[in-house]
């Protein structure tokens, strides 16, 4: 039995996913408040970026091939600052209106500020103290 394969979220291809993903880290790593923390812990860029094209090619495309956990491993390293979400969203944002055209551009940006939402609520939960009431924001 063949599972049906979905339509893309919105227009976009592998080689768009993966022009917006190195173009983004190449932002990133020169970054001021991003590049520190990144040059940290990313040690492979070209195997990080293709994790990273694999995760929105799943999440655009849905092609199934991202293995990983991403809210775990932000929660895991403790100098990624929740406040650094709309930073890393907004520099997503710009490069992405810079790289593709508007009708990708536009939905993908909205994406992952929706994602990046989860990401910084997630964050900001687990660095709470156990007995403080959760931050709704």
């Amino acid at each position: 039995m063949t599972r049906p394969t979905l339509p893309p979220r919105f227009p976009a291809t592998p080689d768009q996913i993966n022009a917006q993903v190195h173009a983004f880290y190449a932002r990133v790593r020169k970054d001021a408040v991003l590049g520190p923390v990144f040059n940290t812990h990313v040690h492979d860029w070209p195997a990080h970026e293709e994790k990273i094209a694999a995760f929105w090619r799943n999440a655009i495309l849905f092609e199934r091939c991202y293995d990983g956990n991403p809210q775990r491993v932000h929660i895991e390293r403790p100098d990624v600052k929740p406040e650094m979400f709309a930073h890393w969203l907004d520099l997503f944002e710009e490069v992405a209106t810079q790289t593709l055209p508007p009708e990708t551009a536009t939905p993908w940006s909205a994406l992952a500020r929706r994602i990046g939402a989860g990401m910084k609520a997630g964050v900001q939960s687990a660095r709470q103290p156990k007995d403080a009431p959760p931050v709704l924001r």
